[in-house]
């Protein structure tokens, strides 16, 4: 049986780990090199780095601490942020990233999926979206969840991963932050659409919040979070004792 992933997210912005409330408030929270290698050691299956502002501000991603952050890593390590074209690709592969997010840049290039796929392989390519309900549509936003795009987020999802997109991370800027549990009805609706993995992100509050996820959407592959892990409010390897005891599988380091 394939084992669920845990993943912390660090959001950076100005090269500090920040957290906020649905995208919103963002305040400081520590140093993504310091912090990345905290998880490494702390039982992490993988990990994901954000500039969540690259795409505001219409630059790449700080490619420095991307390096130093991707020394101290000794798991995967997803990179987003400002990636647009596959230029951009190369160089935070080529600074440490074992697979590159694609968000905003795949909204204005759509095409993007299938090039980045075609050179790199499917595997490297990661959609990321960000959910919200607008009138009770699935919508897409962009910029950080700045931007409504209009696009209909299940089609949208659909047509990148038939573009090849070989991973999705779901964020839900409903739930975010909000810590009252992962979006279910999202995910679900995610996972019967898609035959890739897919990742659930923005909500979780406790230990509790995974075994509801992965009992009730037994589809999904791994479970994304922040501010629970960074302020110690939840320890993964508490988690996955949890889980394990749950029947849920996961890697137990020792």
């Amino acid at each position: 049986m394939i084992t669920k992933r845990i993943i912390p997210c660090l959001d950076v912005r100005d090269g500090r780990v920040v957290k906020g409330v649905n995208f919103e408030n963002l305040g400081d929270v520590a140093s993504p090199v310091e912090l990345a290698e905290f998880y490494t050691n702390a039982g992490a299956d993988e990990l994901v780095f954000y500039d969540i502002t690259a795409s505001a501000e219409g630059r790449g991603i700080f490619t420095g601490i991307l390096r130093e952050t991707a020394r101290r890593v000794f798991i995967p390590l997803t990179v987003g942020g400002g990636i647009n074209t596959l230029l951009d690709f190369e160089r935070v592969l080529s600074a440490g990233a074992d697979k590159v997010s694609i968000n905003s840049g795949a909204i204005r290039d759509p095409s993007l999926a299938r090039a980045a796929s075609r050179r790199y392989g499917s595997q490297c390519v990661v959609l990321s979206v960000d959910v919200k309900r607008v009138n009770g549509v699935f919508r897409v936003f962009a910029r950080g969840g700045r931007d409504d795009t209009g696009l209909e987020a299940l089609s949208w999802i659909s047509s990148q991963v038939q573009a090849g997109a070989g991973e999705v991370v779901v964020n839900s800027i409903d739930t975010d932050g909000v810590k009252g549990g992962f979006d279910l009805e999202l995910l679900e609706r995610v996972c019967d659409l898609v035959d890739v993995p897919v990742i659930a992100s923005g909500g979780a509050g406790k230990s509790e919040d995974f075994v509801t996820l992965f009992s009730q959407v037994p589809k999904v592959s791994a479970g994304l979070a922040a501010s629970i892990f960074h302020f110690g409010e939840v320890k993964i390897s508490d988690l996955k004792d949890t889980l394990k005891q749950e029947n849920i599988p996961v890697r137990i380091v020792k």
